[in-house]
């Protein structure tokens, strides 16, 4: 399997680089610019400089003026940098360009969440998406792999005076190892719908029992993962980094009125986000399309909070589930000290659940609104079961909440909360 890059060294001092065409975009891009680095430093890369290039028209060799990008190269080598990288998507050939000219490696966004991808994936089916993402963008950039055989002759061929001179190997290489990389890519693209069928499987085994699912969502490090520990009790990897979280966990609450219900953490999303991996991790954030309501979770303490809010929504328009209703959640209220602030947010997130995970504030309010989520889906009802009825005493008690149970003579009374898939088949036995 070939990597998305081959570094023979350890990068360690990177300059950030954000390209934007107009002034009004100047406060949005330098937002993007500081979320950059936040990636950046995730890979463990140090940063040394950040610069705002605004470049009203964008040129198909550097993104930006020649005079700009020689200006660009100059700092980096001031810095000592060892690496550039660019906010914006950068072409192959640009790419390729400005590694020739600066002799400095050069990656954009995309490839750095790549990378924190690759570091973090778990499970199989996050690693194979992971690892058909990596591909899928390295297949393009496979020429520069091999400009160290450009300078080889291609030796003289069969036509008049060698005209028709032979290929050089490195052009016969590099034919040669894109199609194993696309032959790898159809192994992986199998692989993973495997996978899928297993994870359909499973999902068709939990819906026999029609338990509610409620999928955890919003922007990378708003605090999915600690919320789902707190709401369960239970100890998923909850890190103060950007995309901790990258396989799905599915953990058990009871309501207050009996109800079980299943919470799942997804991963988190981001602005600009690469196509290629919305569509790798689908299998993972379709979780987020198929729960019966979804958990939004926005960091009130970012001053991006807005902002963020309106990119995990349209992300969830890509994926289909803008329709789904939401709980949204104000986490990290106890970071927010600034009154209009916090107001500003009410205004912007109207009915939102005000939290704080790590203070455990406003738990009793967001399991009230999830119960009130689906106070249509169970019935509470009083039913006379027959002792030698087991089967139906099973039933209640693996398919349903038993509140109460007592035995008169021959039977069992019971009070229990049933789904409302399930009031007919024990409808017989129903007190009325």
């Amino acid at each position: 399997m070939f990597e998305v890059r081959e570094r023979p060294q350890m990068v360690e001092r990177a300059l950030l680089v954000h390209v934007y065409q107009h002034r009004r975009d100047e406060e949005e891009s330098q937002s993007l610019l500081e979320e950059l680095g936040e990636l950046v430093k995730t890979l463990g890369i140090g940063v040394v400089d950040s610069v705002l290039v605004r470049a009203p028209k964008t040129t198909a060799r550097y993104l930006m003026g020649s005079g700009k990008a020689d200006e660009i190269m100059t700092h980096a080598h001031a810095l000592d940098c060892d690496c550039i990288v660019f906010d914006n998507e950068i072409s192959p050939a640009q790419q390729r360009a400005w590694e020739e000219e600066s002799k400095i490696c050069v990656i954009d966004r995309q490839e750095v969440i790549l990378d924190i991808f690759a570091q973090r994936a778990q499970t199989k089916e996050a690693t194979l998406q992971v690892s058909l993402a990596r591909m899928q963008y390295a297949l393009p950039r496979m020429a520069r792999m091999w400009t160290h055989l450009d300078r080889q002759g291609g030796g003289s061929g069969g036509g008049k005076g060698g005209a028709g001179a032979a290929r050089g190997e490195g052009e016969k290489q590099i034919e040669v190892d894109k199609r194993l990389a696309r032959e790898r890519i159809a192994r992986v693209k199998a692989e993973l719908e495997d996978v899928r069928k297993i994870r359909m499987t499973q999902r068709k085994e939990r819906m026999k029992t029609p338990v509610p699912v409620a999928a955890i969502v919003g922007y990378t490090n708003a605090g999915k993962s600690s919320l789902l520990n707190l709401m369960t009790d239970s100890d998923v990897l909850a890190e103060n980094k950007l995309f901790a979280t990258l396989d799905t966990t599915t953990r058990r609450i009871e309501l207050p009125d009996g109800q079980p219900l299943l919470l799942t953490d997804t991963v988190g999303f981001v602005r600009n986000l690469p196509h290629r991996l919305v569509e790798a991790f689908k299998a993972t954030l379709e979780e987020a399309t198929l729960a019966d309501f979804l958990v939004h979770v926005v960091d009130a303490s970012s001053a991006e909070a807005k902002k963020h809010g309106r990119t995990t929504i349209e992300v969830l328009t890509e994926l289909g589930a803008e329709e789904k209703q939401i709980i949204t959640v104000l986490n990290k209220i106890d970071c927010v000290e600034d009154q209009d602030r916090l107001n500003e947010l009410k205004s912007e997130f109207p009915n939102a659940v005000l939290m704080s995970v790590k203070e455990h504030i406003g738990v009793d309010d967001l399991v009230a609104r999830m119960n009130q989520m689906l106070h249509d889906r169970v019935v509470r009802a009083d039913y006379r079961v027959p002792a030698y009825r087991g089967d139906i005493i099973a039933r209640l008690h693996s398919d349903a909440k038993v509140l109460k149970l007592d035995y008169d003579e021959a039977d069992a009374v019971i009070t229990a909360v049933v789904p409302k898939q399930l009031e007919s088949f024990f409808d017989e036995f129903r007190v009325r």
